[in-house]
């Protein structure tokens, strides 16, 4: 749990779509822990996304994170 708290707070400064992300959910109230948590989840969830597909991770633009909501 630790290891993807670190990695979503890591991401988020590196990856735009990870950023994006994470003020999407500031602005729907969430605290800073909440959001990042949030954050950590959606990865997971990607993670094994790209197990299951046994595809490689192809970071998306906040453009086409917004078009796929």
């Amino acid at each position: 749990k630790r290891a993807m708290f670190l990695s979503a707070f890591a991401c988020m400064n590196a990856d735009p779509a990870s950023r994006a992300y994470y003020d999407k959910q500031r602005a729907r109230g969430k605290t800073h822990t909440q959001a990042l948590l949030r954050l950590a989840r959606q990865r997971i969830s990607v993670l094994f996304a790209m197990l299951r597909d046994g595809t490689f991770y192809e970071s998306r633009t906040p453009k086409d994170v917004e078009l796929a909501a």
